[in-house]
């Protein structure tokens, strides 16, 4: 079975809407639950997800003030927020803070689901047409395929991921330790050296593949992903 490559976050403390939720987006990738705003901050600041719900009445910190934090340290990470509450000036308060879209109790699960699709799309995350594409190499998510050209890449498990998350946030920079924590996850008893390992098997992969994309080292700070320029 494929890994899923696309991470979202649920904030919720109803648990059966939480609940809900979690069905209704599943197929898009992995569903981490929370049900309290500081477990909320606590797993938005790990900087692993593609996108977050959230809740503005909860538990600890509010939705509002979570946002906020979330905003000022992820700027292109998108927030759907998830509220009973309807009245014009929660939504402008919640778009001001930097909310990516907004949808009032109770909502239509098919709604819930375009929406969250269309800002995974905008941002990079699911491509346009099925694919993320970098210089001469497209991935498509849902098929798990990788393309160099004309030509298909057999790439597995984590190091397909690997490309995923490098490729979704091209032209970033992303730490080991994100790349770790986002694979394998926080409670992993993997060394944090089984990243380099899986960037060389990738390098080694794009290379022979003559792929126009460069993955360069940061000494002590993480890694780039971006298109090889012209010529190279």
């Amino acid at each position: 079975m494929a890994e899923k490559t696309v991470k979202i976050l649920v904030v919720e403390d109803d648990v059966a809407l939480n609940n809900t939720v979690k069905e209704t987006i599943g197929n898009l990738g992995e569903v981490t639950q929370v049900f309290d705003g500081d477990d909320g901050l606590f797993e938005i600041e790990s900087g692993i997800y593609d996108a977050v719900i959230l809740d503005v009445m909860l538990p600890g910190r509010d939705g509002y003030s979570i946002l906020k934090d979330a905003k000022e340290s992820q700027p292109n990470l998108p927030v759907l927020m998830l509220t009973a509450k309807g009245e014009l000036q929660d939504k402008m308060k919640g778009f001001e803070l930097g909310a990516d879209e907004y949808i009032t109790k109770p909502f239509y699960k098919e709604e819930l689901l375009a929406r969250l699709k269309t800002l995974l799309r905008h941002a990079g995350v699911l491509g346009q047409d099925g694919a993320l594409e970098v210089g001469n190499v497209a991935v498509y998510i849902d098929s798990h395929k990788v393309m160099v050209g004309d030509e298909e890449v057999s790439l597995q498990g984590r190091e397909f991921g690997l490309l995923v998350y490098l490729m979704q946030h091209h032209g970033q920079i992303v730490t080991k330790e994100q790349i770790f924590d986002r694979l394998w996850g926080f409670d992993s008893d993997t060394s944090l050296t089984v990243v380099e390992v899986y960037m060389s098997n990738l390098r080694k992969n794009l290379r022979n593949a003559d792929a126009q994309i460069v993955i360069k080292t940061l000494r002590n700070v993480g890694y780039t992903l971006n298109a090889a320029p012209q010529g190279e």
